[in-house]
């Protein structure tokens, strides 16, 4: 029995899947298959049971549909992202969907195999600038952190909910946009959105709401 990892690339841009499986066997990882959309990302996973599948997010489709059919679909393959995307949303919705590892396509192409190795060994492979973005996700004192799984909390995006939770904190509009890195006016568009999705009227309610979990008066 062969200890090879064996791969399927998603990805919709053909000379990038042909240098990942130039990168992948030159670590000698058998690349069983290769798929171009959502769709054929699945069924080839499904068909051809590779230890590990690389998904691109932005495909025809989308890699994050395909990572929730793969794992709704109770399959053995390990899921990676490999994509251009920084996005939060983009990201999280990775995570979510049953994604290990979240990697950028700037990684090294020669340490792609021993990454990918990685994760059958139990390690979660995140692009180190991403890292500090999931480790703010657990760094807020569990008593004053909104729940993520709670109605109300639904109704936000990542990047909503990242802001609504620093607002609680007490931080004012600038300092939050500086602490995402973001310019004041997005951080009012998001907070003007959070209201809108929690039909509340201002942060004091949504912030009550996020804290007790309720949907709002016709959530």
């Amino acid at each position: 029995m062969s200890d090879q990892l064996t791969v399927v690339i998603a990805d919709d841009h053909a000379w990038v899947r042909g240098q990942m499986r130039a990168a992948l066997e030159a670590a000698d990882c058998a690349v069983l298959g290769e798929a171009a959309t959502a769709d054929d990302a699945v069924r080839r996973t499904l068909e051809l049971a590779p230890d590990v599948v690389l998904l691109d997010i932005d495909m025809p489709g989308s890699g994050i549909r395909a990572a929730e059919q793969i794992a709704r679909a109770d399959s053995a393959s390990v899921v990676v992202m490999l994509t251009a995307s920084e996005n939060d949303d983009d990201l999280f919705g990775s995570l979510r969907a049953g994604a290990a590892g979240y990697l950028l396509k700037e990684t090294p192409p020669d340490e792609l195999g021993d990454t990918l190795r990685g994760v059958l060994a139990g390690r979660a492979p995140l692009s180190p600038r991403l890292v500090a973005r999931v480790l703010d996700e657990f760094r807020v004192p569990a008593r004053r952190r909104f729940g993520r799984n709670s109605p109300a909390a639904s109704k936000l995006s990542p990047r909503e909910w990242e802001v609504m939770q620093l607002l609680a904190e007490g931080l004012t509009t600038s300092e939050v946009a500086a602490r995402l890195f973001l310019s004041a006016t997005t951080v009012r568009v998001h907070l003007s959105t959070s209201l809108h999705k929690l039909r509340v009227g201002d942060r004091a309610d949504a912030i009550r709401l996020l804290r007790e979990g309720d949907c709002g008066p016709n959530g």
